[in-house]
């Protein structure tokens, strides 16, 4: 009966250790950096990998490593153009430059002798997630002034100058 037990234990850990493909991993990442999802696997010659994003699975990214093919795709509505790398030995995918609009369910599925899916759950965080806070700097009547975002801007950023509590736009 004993034996029986710590076989049925056996198994149970066995199981769960390839179990893990099924679970979700969360990666968090500040906007404008990178972040790399990593398959942890080699790829064989007859692998097939897709990657997908989001609930309705976007196809964004595949390798068919026997036939020599490495794509990304934008996406639909562009999210993705020039962000996008994949590492030809390991299927895994990076993301550049990351925006807020990055943030979601990533699914890379590898299809060869078994097929094994990995989901990553990514969040993206706003730079000035807490821009909302008054930052009070002090100058002289007459003295010039400059107001630092300590930011790099992308060609699609809008930066709204406010002014006082009734915001002014300045």
């Amino acid at each position: 009966m004993l034996y029986r037990f710590w076989f049925c234990l056996y198994l149970w850990r066995l199981v769960g250790v390839f179990a893990d493909s099924d679970a979700v991993k969360s990666v968090s990442v500040m906007e404008g950096d990178s972040v790399s999802l990593q398959t942890n696997t080699k790829l064989l010659a007859e692998d097939l990998i897709t990657w997908t994003f989001g609930l309705s699975e976007i196809h964004i990214a595949q390798i068919i490593k026997e036939a020599g093919i490495f794509s990304t795709y934008d996406g639909p509505d562009g999210r993705f153009r020039d962000r996008l790398k994949l590492d030809h030995q390991t299927g895994s995918l990076t993301i550049t430059n990351t925006r807020t609009t990055h943030s979601g369910i990533y699914q890379v599925t590898i299809s060869g002798r078994k097929e094994k899916t990995y989901r990553f759950n990514v969040t993206v965080s706003d730079v000035f997630a807490d821009s909302d806070a008054v930052k009070s700097v002090s100058v002289m009547e007459g003295d010039s002034i400059s107001l630092q975002t300590n930011t790099e801007l992308q060609k699609e950023d809008l930066i709204t100058w406010t002014f006082g509590l009734s915001e002014t736009r300045i």
